[in-house]
């Protein structure tokens, strides 16, 4: 008989609750309860501050653990898988962010019960990942208005967190961003924009139903490249519908693209963000596909 993989939980214990005191062992007795009712056990670490959830998860990998389960948001999310790409390990995840992309993407329940049983009894699916500026993401990176929001979502800390907090924050921003030029080559054809985004997505989602590409395929090698010309304000709000019903190509101005790999350059050092975490680069960014890189489960059926 084979042994069951060994395992381990890697809790972020802000993510969703607000930085609770009590959130870390509630959530570390709620794993082991729902492990135990699986016939497992795992480890169970808990982080303790930003890029702690990756140092966690390589330190798995070196003590021979080939399950690590991340309980947190995108960024947790986007954390471990870094630690864990082209390794023989698989992942899996308890989504508990203000979007979740990753986890709505594949399909993985909101629920804690439900995504355990998913990390225990789902199957294995083999995913790519992007890389922007030598900072890898799976679910959707890019730089612009929702780089922007990222940002200020980001300096907002702990207080009014959620999905909520972040679409008050989006629409301050539509009111008073300021685009850029940008010039993005993508397998070598040529985009020239001043550009309200420029998305660059390994899945379709950012988050809570927001389909910015609504093509793109997980595990097909390549990156759909979505730029959406800067408009007046009132085009952009009348069209947010087209975002959450899948139709954002049908909408004037916006260019659809699939690249193995994508260079843009702006008039300035281009502010961007990787699965929603924020940062600053050069003005001239590189971003690539990598086919192949990441073992999650998902749902068995």
């Amino acid at each position: 008989m084979s042994r069951a993989p060994r395992a381990a939980v890697i809790i972020n214990p802000i993510s969703g609750t607000g930085g609770r005191p009590d959130a870390a062992r509630q959530r570390a007795e709620q794993a082991a309860s729902l492990l135990a009712a699986r016939g497992r056990d795992a480890e169970i670490l808990v982080t303790e501050r930003g890029g702690h959830a990756r140092e966690l998860a390589t330190a798995c990998l070196d003590r021979g653990i080939d399950l690590v389960i991340a309980w947190g948001g995108d960024g947790t999310v986007n954390e471990v898988a870094s630690g864990l790409v082209f390794r023989t390990a698989t992942m899996a995840v308890i989504p508990s962010g203000s979007g979740n992309g990753l986890a709505r993407e594949l399909g993985v329940p909101l629920d804690p019960p439900g995504a355990f049983a998913t990390a225990i009894d789902g199957r294995t699916r083999v995913i790519d990942c992007g890389e922007l500026d030598r900072r890898l993401f799976f679910n959707v990176a890019g730089l612009g208005l929702d780089a922007r929001v990222a940002h200020a979502f980001a300096a907002n800390g702990l207080v009014r967190r959620g999905f909520r907090r972040y679409l008050e924050i989006a629409a301050r921003e539509i009111f008073t961003y300021t685009p850029d030029e940008h010039t993005i080559v993508a397998d070598g054809r040529a985009v020239r924009s001043r550009a309200l985004l420029v998305a660059l997505a390994n899945a379709r989602q950012y988050g809570n139903g927001a389909l910015i590409a609504p093509n793109a395929r997980i595990d097909d090698g390549k990156l759909d490249v979505v730029v959406i010309d800067h408009r007046p304000v009132w085009q952009t709000l009348v069209h947010v519908p087209k975002l959450f019903n899948g139709r954002i190509g049908s909408i004037a101005g916006v260019s659809m693209m699939t690249a193995a790999a994508v260079e843009i350059t702006s008039e300035r050092p281009a502010v961007y963000h990787v699965d929603g975490e924020p940062f600053v680069g050069g003005a001239h960014l590189e971003a690539r596909a990598h086919a192949g890189a990441l073992r999650i489960q998902v749902p068995a059926s």
